[in-house]
């Protein structure tokens, strides 16, 4: 349904991202860094930092705890209830899934969508390569054949229709730099793409346990993606970022409006000065992100949805910080 929200706009968009993609990614760079380390202070700052294996210090035990990390020894010895805390692994492995569909090529707001799908893969690799740790990707431009893995230090992968590319997880600034690159560079294709296939490209070959992050708009029925995405919970911490446009939720009283499916590239004009026609898009457009949430909830996947016309840094730092409350909560640090 909302993939015929290509609206159609008189303004003048700017320079396709791959022309200016440095420029681009190095403002991306900037206002990331100036922000998350601003506001995301840590010794560990990652988006779904889970509880570790390594030991750290004791405290007191307060109700809600998990009785399975009672620090045994010290309660004897205080004879006071104790815990130990936990510390997160220094080296993680962060492996992203990002759609860069054709109906990713489209937003009214502030930016593009495939500009916010950039920019989150950005605040992520700053959140996760720090340490050591390892990123790497898997990019779907398309539904169809699946593309080897290729070294992607030195620019953006080739890209054609129905091609699906795997950039191999590595840690260093440097290397997380030239996949960002990568990412920037890839050219967006005509045709449906397969979000099932993009997310089961995670799934094998299998690998150690870490975080697994799927940035798209979601829009290929629920179920597509909804069985990979559950297959890839049992093994990984997995987020899913859904990048939304304002006009993918509801449409403007502008008479009549021709709108096109960007993947199919069928063309519509559309009556929006119809007010029941406006209340109808507005109602199934709200069920279809109701179903997207609850496929994303029964998947057991952290969600987060970007839009194009917000902050969507702002929104990625409150997150960010919520998940770190839920996962303290009734401790102290």
């Amino acid at each position: 349904m909302a993939r015929a929200a290509a609206v159609t706009s008189p303004t003048p968009r700017p320079a396709p991202l791959a022309d200016r993609s440095e420029a681009v990614l190095s403002r991306l760079q900037l206002l990331v860094t100036r922000k998350l380390d601003g506001l995301l202070q840590g010794d560990y700052a990652g988006l779904l930092p889970g509880p570790g294996s390594e030991a750290g210090e004791s405290r007191e035990y307060r109700p809600g705890d998990d009785v399975r990390r009672m620090d045994w020894p010290v309660t004897a010895r205080t004879t006071t209830p104790h815990v130990r805390r936990t510390v997160a692994d220094r080296e993680l492995e962060t492996w992203l899934a990002l759609d860069l569909s054709a109906s990713l090529d489209f937003g009214t707001g502030q930016w593009l969508k495939r500009e916010v799908v950039v920019a989150a893969a950005a605040a992520i690799t700053h959140l996760t390569v720090r340490g050591g740790n390892r990123i790497g990707a898997v990019i779907g431009t398309g539904g169809g054949a699946s593309a080897p893995a290729r070294r992607w230090r030195g620019g953006p992968p080739p890209a054609g229709p129905g091609v699906l590319t795997r950039l191999p997880a590595r840690s260093g600034r440097k290397e997380a730099q030239g996949l960002l690159r990568a990412v920037a560079g890839t050219a967006i294709q005509p045709g449906r793409g397969d979000l099932g296939a993009l997310i089961d490209m995670l799934n094998r070959p299998p690998r150690r346990r870490g975080v697994a992050v799927v940035v798209s708009d979601f829009l290929a029925p629920a179920e597509q993606w909804a069985r990979p995405m559950r297959k890839l919970r049992v093994r990984h911490d997995v987020l899913a970022i859904e990048v939304v446009d304002p006009r993918e939720l509801e449409l403007p009283d502008v008479g009549v409006l021709p709108v096109v499916d960007p993947e199919s590239g069928e063309l519509h004009e559309v009556q929006t000065a119809d007010p029941r026609l406006r209340q109808r898009y507005a109602e199934a457009a709200t069920a279809q992100r109701a179903t997207i949430a609850a496929a994303l909830r029964g998947a057991g996947a952290a969600h987060l949805r970007l839009r194009t016309d917000r902050d969507w840094l702002l929104d990625m730092v409150r997150f960010v910080a919520a998940q770190r409350h839920a996962r303290t909560r009734g401790t102290t640090r």
